[in-house]
């Protein structure tokens, strides 16, 4: 018998932050580039990105949050400056602590960039927010405490019920093709049954979902204290439709940028998942971030 497909990159600790052993893929050479996924999605969501920027001469770093991917399940619920150091001790854990990344955080994974760009300037080349989520008020209603127990009840029992094992694939493919515009999932059967099968992504979803508005109520302040001195880019998927939601989200993508004093680039037509609809175009950001008035 043979055993599954084996799997591109290795597992790092990050003891400073949690000691979750860490799914990562390390590709290419040159400058370093952090590609960090949104809720619930993996290391392979960058792969059309990923290879257009090793062909442009960069080391691009990916990895899987705790309870994502194929990264051990989360030990305790995340926060913007928790992710932010795990991003600093990846990469001192890969030997890349003397250089200067440009990090990438799609969804709510820019939250986490942006954070690492305010708590560690001295490393950032650039910051580039790739859909970013946006929450101008965040004001939690129930307490951390009940959300996140909330969250492991729910997970456990979505678990045991063997929803996972049933849905999983098929919940993680809808997902997708409703993310984009007109585009299937392109992953691999094998590796989206290995990820989306097991309780674990699940439990790590909910779990990171239950404090998605204390992270962002965590990154006004750390504004508020921190300056952003990197260069920073927000890019926008747009669909090219003139929908009341559409033009909604590009407004408030568009305040997003003035208030960082950031670059505004618009992907069209894409759909959430801007890294499958317009590799190129986001590529393209990620290479000049960094550059003055590129």
């Amino acid at each position: 018998m043979t055993g599954p497909p084996a799997v591109p990159g290795r597992f790092l600790r990050v003891p400073a932050v949690d000691g979750v052993p860490l799914h990562v893929v390390v590709e290419g050479a040159g400058p370093p580039v952090v590609l960090s996924a949104g809720l619930a999605m993996a290391w392979f969501d960058w792969d059309p990105v990923a290879e257009l920027l090793v062909a442009a001469g960069r080391t691009v770093i990916r990895f899987d949050r705790p309870g994502h991917g194929l990264s051990a399940p989360a030990v305790r619920p995340p926060s913007a400056a928790g992710e932010a150091h795990r991003i600093a001790g990846l990469l001192d854990a890969l030997g890349l602590g003397s250089a200067r990344a440009t990090v990438a955080g799609h969804s709510i994974a820019g939250f986490h960039v942006e954070a690492f760009a305010r708590l560690h300037p001295g490393r950032t080349a650039a910051v580039v927010l790739v859909d970013s989520s946006v929450e101008e008020h965040p004001r939690p209603v129930l307490s951390a405490g009940v959300r996140t127990a909330a969250a492991r009840a729910l997970g456990r029992a979505v678990t045991a019920a063997g929803l996972p094992a049933a849905l999983g694939p098929w919940a993680r493919r809808a997902t997708v093709r409703a993310s984009r515009v007109g585009g299937t999932d392109p992953a691999a059967r094998d590796l989206v049954r290995r990820c989306y099968r097991t309780g674990r992504v699940w439990r790590g979803a909910l779990l990171e979902n239950s404090r998605y508005l204390d992270v962002a109520a965590e990154v006004p302040a750390l504004r508020a204290e921190h300056p952003l001195t990197a260069p920073a880019t927000v890019l926008i998927g747009h669909d090219g439709t003139t929908s009341r939601r559409s033009l909604h989200w590009l407004a408030r993508q568009a305040e997003l940028a003035d208030r960082l004093g950031a670059r505004f680039v618009v992907a069209e037509p894409a759909g959430h998942l801007v890294m499958l609809d317009r590799p190129h175009q986001v590529a393209r950001a990620v290479l000049h971030a960094a550059e003055p008035g590129a």
